[in-house]
């Protein structure tokens, strides 16, 4: 199994490595950042030097010690994981004679029809390339799958419903908490509190969302937990805005589940997503989620049935649809409880199954389907 860093092995596929263990399988990961005290459930780790520019030479450096590694090794399969990985990965095996079968999970192609065209350009070509290398593509939405089908990046794509969610780790929080954490963080009882926990980058896009708060009653609240490249200019346009009291930007947060439990509703301003985390978890948390209608989104969110969706980027569209639910106190209690109904499809249990049977159909072709990286 191959991923770019180890948070993203950690956070996302840990319960897969067990399952590989009681499945007999011997696993081994690739990836940057290793920790020393890996779980039991693996049983190698490879570090990676992956940085996230595609052009940077460590990267190349990873294809080439993987190519090593898995010729030495001699896998029978490899699961690549997110999109920087899963190229290099795929390089790493180009021309390899008897190669190990390999299963792509693409968890969100960083282009759709709207994105310029020497940009889509540049990565779809990156994934025509190494489509031969590709045994199965999973991918996560509708127009990824379609995308994947229509471009031939693969010989055979399929369509899973994410990877699941351990939603368990949710349950602990309770309204008190919230109430709590409402109270350390100095918000009024009465305020109308939007989350929306993300990376801060271009791609997530909070800045839409810090427009709209300006053009929302004072009761309303943005807390915006996460790290990254923009929080600094994040910061500076709330001042700019006279935000300063009603933007919070509380860092990166590992234990969501408070904070869930503090909103009053989700909010997503992404340019483009797979099939967002954060917002199956805030749906579960039973809040109702106003979000860009991008792929991933609409996946997820059936306008005015389990959420409310607004043209990306646009900020006064945004506020309009988050007014709504601040004013309509029926519209908030209906979204809110079909969207905890329908997001349960995407639970952990009810989804690693379906994906151990895609694994395990590319793996049998394998002598003994023993190894994974």
């Amino acid at each position: 199994m191959t991923a770019s860093t180890w948070s993203h092995i950690r956070n996302f596929h840990l319960p897969y490595l067990r399952e590989f263990q009681q499945r007999g399988w011997i696993t081994h990961v690739g990836c940057a950042g290793i920790p020393n005290d890996l779980p039991s459930c693996v049983d190698r780790a490879i570090e990676l030097p992956f940085e996230k520019k595609m052009t940077a030479p460590a990267n190349f450096c990873a294809a080439k010690t993987l190519r090593v590694r898995i010729k030495a090794e001699r896998y029978d399969l490899i699961i690549t994981h997110t999109s920087l990985a899963a190229f290099f990965t795929r390089l790493a095996v180009k021309g390899m004679k008897n190669r190990p079968k390999l299963i792509n999970v693409s968890h969100g192609y960083l282009f759709d029809d709207d994105t310029p065209a020497l940009k889509r350009g540049v990565l779809l070509e990156a994934e025509r390339m190494t489509a031969p290398e590709t045994d199965l593509l999973l991918t996560m939405n509708a127009w990824d799958c379609a995308a994947a089908k229509r471009y031939r990046l693969a010989p055979r794509v399929e369509k899973i419903p994410g990877i699941g969610v351990d939603f368990s780790k949710l349950d602990a929080a309770t309204q008190e908490d919230g109430a709590a954490l409402r109270g350390k963080l100095g918000i009024p009882t009465d305020a109308f509190v939007l989350v929306y926990p993300a990376e801060f980058s271009a791609r997530k896009s909070q800045h839409v969302l810090i427009e709209a708060t300006a053009k929302l009653p004072e009761s309303a609240v943005l807390v915006l937990p996460g790290s990254g490249a923009l929080l600094e200019d994040c910061k500076a346009q709330a001042q700019r805005l006279g935000l300063g009291a009603r933007v919070l930007f509380p860092g990166y947060i590992s234990e969501m589940g408070p904070w869930y439990r503090m909103a009053d509703a989700a909010v997503t301003s992404s340019r483009i997503e797979g099939l967002p985390f954060n917002v199956m978890e805030a749906m579960y948390c039973g809040l109702p989620v106003a979000a860009s209608a991008v792929k991933g989104h609409t996946d997820l969110i059936e306008d005015g049935v389990t959420g409310l969706l607004y043209p990306y980027g646009n900020a006064a569209a945004c506020a309009e649809r988050i007014r709504a639910l601040m004013e309509d106190a029926a519209l908030h209690t209906r979204l809110a409880a079909e969207a905890a109904a329908q997001v349960k499809q995407y639970r952990l249990n009810a989804v690693l199954e379906s994906v151990m049977k895609q694994y395990e159909a590319v793996g049998a072709h394998a002598e003994n389907s023993q190894m994974g990286i």
